[in-house]
């Protein structure tokens, strides 16, 4: 049974960092492609990045360039999102998702739409304030 759990959230002044960790559970990272998403206050989710583990391909939000890093940590079985120069903006529950990649065919790229994703963790509260 797929299982993700995000930890790493947390209170943090603007310009901070915080290290966002999806951890899997019940599926092999490799079949899979991870997405991680934020929702604040009155607003929609939104997709801020997103890797293939098949090819190692990944995808940023175009508000996140630059500042937030996603990759894989095998000794945890984990996805993390590296996530600096934090904004008031960036206040969010954040989400990490998995998407199964099709057997037998080169994907390229990672889906960036939650539609596309099956299963979800219960999301880290990441709080940026003075």
């Amino acid at each position: 049974q797929v299982h993700l759990v995000e930890s790493g959230g947390g209170l943090v002044q603007p310009g901070g960092s915080l290290r966002l960790s999806c951890a899997a559970s019940g599926f092999t990272l490799d079949d899979y492609a991870i997405g991680w998403f934020r929702q604040a206050p009155g607003k929609e989710r939104e997709a801020v990045s997103c890797r293939n583990n098949r090819e190692g391909d990944t995808w940023y939000a175009d508000s996140v360039k630059d500042r937030f890093t996603i990759s894989r940590d095998n000794a945890k079985n984990a996805v993390t999102l590296q996530v600096n120069n934090l904004k008031r903006d960036d206040t969010a529950v954040y989400y990490c998702a998995a998407d199964r990649l099709p057997v037998g065919t080169l994907v390229i790229g990672c889906p960036n739409t939650r539609y596309e994703y099956d299963h979800w963790g219960h999301g880290t509260q990441v709080t940026v304030a003075s």
